[in-house]
């Protein structure tokens, strides 16, 4: 495994209606270099002396993934300030990138919601500016673990916004078995949850099924072990596979459809809270290792309403917005106690987002790399696998 860059580990949606954050990595394309992912204070508030002549303007616009920000922390920030925001939805880091490349700083965008892994793409190609700390004085309620990350050493551009992790979710009332380890899953989609399991329409992820299962690096670029995954994934699994798909735990926990899906934490969380029967489910944090990840808040090349950019950031990141953020999208904010301040609040499956330390500490980061390209065709061989 690619050893931890100094993420202090506690740790690392398309248009609407809602698609999964994370769909994104279905098409994960090879961009050119490899790329590596490797306190609650007070509200500070829009404070005059973080913004020049207390001047916002009328208008910001914000791309960000499908509802992925709680409307009421909107409403706050447009009733404080009078700045009417403008969401628009993309729905992969490829898709924002292209839009931000092809238009060169007249996008109108101010705010975007890249993940860290794009973000040295991105500055190298000029795509997105310095940010001045000094305009979010409530970066100081940030928790140090998500901070001064190895994709943005001092986040000169990027905010963390939030961050997931990896796992798969299961129907007890099917899978009597304990589920906990990849191998685990693997036997799983090959019996008893045959032709009822869903994965990730993600190359990364989906290889490092097999790749974690097998304590080889889930960045792997050695064409042997990525041999050894497409014979089994495509060999074996595929023709177990019903679905590939990105936003499925969502769906799928409370239809009922399937009873073994890859999912993401927040995602498979959402699906359990909508089901009828939420106790037959069960999230796994598998063993030995999954991804994790973190999107953030960059301002974007141009930006013309910097003003409003910077006091929007700066209203994110206080306690209130953070946990009204929390219980909405599911995802961890990287506030400073902001899992006390869900526990007091009396969050449901509170454990799907705040996992123990233990298993954050054994979790890594995917790297965009040389073996992206073969990841694909893996993925596109399973799918013509399991189709046929």
């Amino acid at each position: 495994m690619h050893q931890h860059s100094p993420m202090k580990i506690l740790a690392p949606a398309a248009a609407i209606p809602k698609i999964s954050r994370r769909a994104l990595l279905g098409g994960f394309a090879v961009a050119g270099a490899s790329l590596a992912l490797t306190g609650c204070g007070k509200e500070k508030g829009f404070a005059a002396s973080a913004l020049p002549n207390g001047q916002l303007g009328r208008q910001l616009n914000v791309y960000s993934w499908g509802d992925y920000e709680d409307p009421d922390n909107i409403s706050d920030f447009q009733d404080s300030t009078g700045v009417r925001v403008q969401l628009d939805s993309f729905g992969s880091n490829e898709e924002l990138i292209a839009k931000l490349a092809a238009t060169r700083g007249t996008s109108g965008y101010d705010i975007v919601v890249p993940t860290g892994l794009y973000i040295p793409q991105m500055v190298a190609n000029s795509l997105l500016q310095p940010l001045d700390h000094s305009r979010m004085p409530n970066m100081a309620n940030l928790d140090p673990t998500y901070t001064n990350q190895v994709w943005d050493p001092g986040n000169k551009h990027s905010i963390p916004k939030a961050w997931g992790t990896t796992g798969y979710v299961y129907d007890t009332n099917v899978i009597k078995d304990e589920l906990a380890s990849w191998q685990d899953f693997m036997t799983a989609a090959e019996t008893t949850a045959s032709g009822k399991t869903a994965v990730l329409e993600d190359s990364w992820e989906v290889v490092a099924i097999y790749l974690a299962a097998h304590n080889i690096d889930m960045n792997s670029t050695d064409p042997a072990a990525l041999d050894a995954a497409e014979e089994y994934l495509v060999g074996t699994l595929a023709k177990n596979i019903r679905a590939f798909n990105s936003n499925v735990a969502t769906s799928g926990i409370p239809q009922g459809t399937f009873a073994l899906m890859q999912a993401f934490n927040g995602d498979a969380r959402q699906g359990m809270l909508t089901a009828s029967d939420p106790e037959r489910w069960k999230f796994v944090f598998p063993t030995p290792t999954a991804n994790l990840w973190m999107d953030n808040w960059s301002l974007a090349a141009g930006a013309q309403h910097p003003d409003a950019a910077y006091a929007f950031i700066n209203h994110m990141m206080t306690p209130e917005a953070a946990l009204r953020e929390v219980e909405y999208i599911g995802y961890h904010t990287g506030i400073k106690e902001l899992k006390e301040a869900a526990l007091a609040n009396e969050m449901e499956l509170p454990e799907l987002v705040f996992p123990p330390q233990d298993v954050l500490d054994r979790m890594q980061a995917a790297v965009l790399n040389d073996g992206q390209e073969r990841r694909v065709q893996i993925l596109n061989r399973m799918q013509a696998k399991a189709g046929a």
